[in-house]
């Protein structure tokens, strides 16, 4: 069953073929049809390999052709089933299936129907490209594929000069990262002649822990998950990034796209444990990203920029596992965001659907009468990921929470205050939208009203996901079984070993300590209740803030920073090369040499005068100078 893994990126890209280049032959809803089959065939076939592989079936690594082989440097276009891309697949096309359908009725008047569904798919395709890669470079080659995709996407309304701001903007922050990332693909050449993961990861065991060459390796490789998972400094473009219909949203900037840096050092975990240094970075930026972007969402008015504020909040979470060493929790976090993270943006979209294109949160409210069944998938969405027992968002937080406090404490009362920081942020999303008084005037041609069931049904399977998710990491104190940690172990078993706090034995009293932050995020949630409901105040006025509440909701004039210190620098610098280099030099130079050879041209034309006799005297003389400077050579 493993040779045929060839077809799960192969169906996405026929489905790329047949709506990019017959769009005129599909008519209606007939291109939507087409690509969403042509991820839901992956998808079964996913399920499949992931049955095998949870019954015992042994990881293969699948060998399609020899393609590139150079001296010693041999690196086949091959492709790795085991248990972490297993997982990652039902995660691609599971998730992906679900999004295909919904924007089937969410797209369906949209001009461009066709062409969108041929870019989704082609996004697929990459990632799963990136997935299914056995050597660093067939994953370099999805991972710059996605950001290939994602340009495609966050510009599609491209006749808004803003949305294609967002685009440039994300493709050039993602090549920022990208570069690091090249570096250490020349670097593991040149330190174990090979891309290939099995021989890297077994050459690895004889390096030594705080390697110079390993830690320069893995921050590189970490830079590029900074730009592609949107940590600081990286991380503004994911925000502009909402330019993009929400079904790209819900796909890319939450699913799919940027959880490939956190798959990356999944993958890579032999490497990064090796580097003390790398790790601790890792947790440093994950943990600054966490707080930063769940502050600047607490104060954010744009529905879809609150929950864009709030994925980089959650990467930093899983950042933050993933520098503690607890490689299961990052993975099992990445699992149920893509559940609930999915859900909130597809019912963010059904909001913005039924207000026409409305996304200021301060002239909604009300709604939860008029477009119920999105309230409450709405509601389970922020329960999960506000991390409210029994939904999956808590007991994979449980689990990043554990590691991160026995990595340090300090690091685990830091993520407890992200975590409220997250519950306070998403129930003042919930409140203001759909109770209070409605701020928005509503057209009469054009009523408020719920979605179809192309869009809800889907945002119901994912809410059922989002509710069941967690029961595959049950902690013990609850009488569960760590099952996903069980089935990721022959991936993490030797890397979570070397940590030296992984795997210690914690007791029960300690064990019910690191959950007790769910009653704090319980506190935060009645505090903003009554705060937005029992005693509302107006979101629709601008409130005079604070300096540093201002300072928060300008989002730390990060932007501004980054146009004062790089962006205007560069502007004035290519308006001085164009002005003086370019223009008074160069054209200048090249201008007078034409017009020095029209000026020598004009003059020798004389010389042509067509009179015979001229010609002849021209000749003589001519004939007499070479005699004269004959003669006077010798």
């Amino acid at each position: 069953m493993f040779e045929y893994i060839w077809l799960v990126p192969l169906f996405p890209l026929i489905g790329f073929l047949l709506t990019a280049f017959n769009f005129r032959r599909f008519k209606g809803i007939t291109a939507g049809v087409v690509a969403s089959v042509m991820v839901l065939l992956p998808f079964i076939y996913s399920l499949i390999l992931f049955s095998q592989l949870a019954s015992g079936a042994v990881s293969q690594t699948i060998d399609l052709f020899s393609w590139i082989s150079f001296n010693q440097l041999s690196i086949p276009f091959s492709f790795l089933v085991d248990r972490l891309s297993a997982l990652m697949l039902l995660i691609v096309t599971g998730v992906g299936f679900l999004i295909h359908v919904y924007s089937i009725g969410y797209m369906k008047e949209d001009a461009g129907f066709n062409r969108f569904f041929a870019y989704m798919n082609l996004f697929v395709f990459f990632m799963l490209l990136l997935v299914l890669g056995s050597n660093y470079l067939i994953l370099f080659i999805g991972w710059e594929g996605v950001g290939l995709s994602s340009y495609l996407l966050i510009g599609f309304w491209f006749k808004n000069q803003d949305f294609n701001n967002a685009a440039k903007k994300a493709f050039i922050m993602n090549r920022i990262g990208d570069l690091g990332f090249l570096l250490a693909l020349f670097l593991l050449v040149q330190q174990f002649g090979t891309l290939n993961f099995a021989e890297i990861f077994a050459k690895s065991s004889t390096i030594p822990v705080g390697s110079a060459a390993i830690t320069c390796i893995t921050l590189l490789l970490f830079a590029g998950a900074v730009g592609k998972s949107a940590q600081i400094p990286l991380f503004t473009w994911l925000p502009d990034a909402m330019a993009g219909p929400t079904p790209v949203s819900a796909l890319i900037h939450a699913a799919t796209m940027v959880t490939a840096g956190i798959y990356m050092i999944a993958r890579s975990n032999l490497l990064f444990v090796l580097s003390p240094v790398t790790m601790t970075v890792i947790s440093v930026i994950g943990i600054t990203t966490a707080l930063m972007a769940g502050s600047i969402a607490m104060l954010q008015n744009d529905i879809k920029k609150i929950l864009a504020y709030s994925t980089v909040s959650q990467l930093g979470f899983m950042f933050v596992a993933l520098g503690a060493g607890a490689f299961t929790g990052a993975m099992f976090h990445l699992t149920t965001h893509a559940f609930f993270k999915a859900l909130l943006f597809l019912a963010a979209g059904s909001v913005i659907h039924a207000l026409h294109g409305e996304q200021d949160i301060r002239k909604m409210g009300g709604l939860k009468e008029k477009i119920p069944v999105t309230f409450w998938l709405f509601l389970i969405g922020s329960l999960a990921i506000a991390g409210i027992p029994p939904f999956a968002g808590f007991f994979s937080k449980d689990m990043i929470l554990s590691g991160a406090f026995h990595a340090s404490p300090v690091l685990w009362l830091l993520s407890v205050v992200a975590a409220l920081m997250t519950a306070f942020y998403m129930f003042r999303l919930l409140f203001v939208v759909f109770w209070g008084k409605p701020a928005l005037v509503e057209n009469p041609k054009h009523p408020v009203h719920e979605s179809p069931k192309s869009m809800t049904i889907p945002m119901s399977v994912l809410a059922l996901l989002s509710l069941v998710g967690g029961l595959v990491g049950i902690p013990e104190l609850l009488g569960g079984s760590d099952r996903i940690g069980i089935f990721l172990s022959p991936v993490f078993a030797a890397s979570e070993q070397m940590v030296k706090h992984t795997g210690e034995a914690v007791s029960e009293q300690t064990e019910f300590w690191l959950m007790s932050p769910v009653f704090l995020i319980l506190v935060v949630i009645f505090l903003v209740y009554r705060f937005y409901i029992l005693k509302p105040v107006t979101e629709a006025a601008e409130p005079k803030r604070s300096f540093l509440a201002n300072l928060v909701f300008r989002k730390f004039y990060v932007d501004e920073l980054y146009e004062a210190v790089i962006q205007k620098p560069i502007a004035s610098l290519s308006t001085f090369f164009h002005d003086v280099v370019e223009v008074k030099m160069i054209d200048r130079f090249v201008n007078q040499t034409g017009t020095f050879v029209v000026w020598v041209g004009r003059n020798i034309r004389y010389i042509q005068t067509g009179n015979v006799g001229a010609y002849l005297f021209y000749m003589v003389i001519s004939i007499i100078l070479i005699l004269f400077f004959n003669l006077f050579n010798k």
